[in-house]
């Protein structure tokens, strides 16, 4: 395995605080500079770069004499780069093959379950969901593994109803997509976005590679044949084990011809 490098103590810092406040742990407002150096044990310089970092990407407002509290993603500079448009239920192709061939990459790795809790669904993961921000979702967070080592790190959420039949025994067994068909729910399309992103401390570790490594970024909004999202996905892939691939066919006047998706797979190795 190649060695775990050490981050900055702001740089773990800011990743500490940009996963709470992505499951919206503060939405009555942030601590402030004081009660942060007494949490993490540091000196003010180190928790100021670490707000510096979030307000940089704008996912905090810190306002002179009224402290720091944190953004809404819909007020979100970058909310329109994040993935999923929840709203437009009609634009995403259907990705029925896709979905089955997911299942079948499942069923040919091994699964190790870090994570599975019922917890309050912030508003990025209500948004997709289309459900309330504070409603429970089941949590889940895994690793799956090829016989060549790690593969992807993948953090799920569920509506609770519709996870209230599997727990970290299933999830280590099946992949989440059957255990929902057992359910009673008909999976129909996908809206999947890919784009990458570069490993923190923890994820690095996970996946056996280097802090600040590039990894294939995923995340996928699951729904039902009637249109409703019954998972929220965010997969993190090791890009020497993991390819997706695409059938392109080219449709169109000659004048105006275009590249069109026909078929799509995802491969490891």
């Amino acid at each position: 395995m190649t060695p775990v490098l050490p981050l900055p103590k702001y740089h773990q810092i800011y990743l500490v605080l940009r996963e709470q406040l992505e499951e919206g742990r503060f939405a009555d407002g942030m601590p402030g500079e004081l009660a942060l150096m007494q949490q993490f044990s540091v000196a003010r310089v180190t928790v100021r770069r670490a707000l510096e970092r979030l307000a940089s990407e704008g996912l905090i407002a810190r306002e002179a004499g009224r402290g720091t509290r944190p953004i809404a993603p819909k007020d979100r500079a970058a909310v329109a780069g994040a993935g999923v448009d929840a709203s437009q239920p009609g634009g995403p192709d259907r990705l029925t093959g896709l979905l089955e061939n997911l299942v079948s990459v499942s069923r040919h790795t091994s699964v190790r379950v870090l994570e599975v809790d019922v917890v309050s669904a912030s508003e990025p993961v209500a948004r997709a969901l289309q459900i309330v921000t504070g409603d429970g979702v089941q949590k889940a967070v895994r690793v799956r593994f090829t016989a060549e080592g790690p593969l992807s790190h993948i953090t799920t959420w569920v509506p609770q109803a519709l996870a209230a039949g599997f727990g970290e025994r299933e999830l280590a067994d099946k992949p989440i997509l059957v255990l929902l068909e057992e359910s009673g729910v008909h999976v129909g399309r996908a809206h999947q976005t890919i784009s990458a992103r570069l490993a923190d401390a923890q994820v690095a570790e996970q996946l056996g590679v280097s802090v600040g490594s590039a990894l294939l970024a995923v995340r996928r909004l699951v729904f039902d044949t009637q249109d409703r999202p019954v998972q929220y996905l965010h997969g993190l892939y090791r890009p020497d084990r993991y390819e997706y691939q695409m059938q392109l066919s080219r449709v169109g006047d000659i004048d105006a011809k275009v590249w069109v998706s026909r078929e799509a797979s995802a491969q490891f190795h």
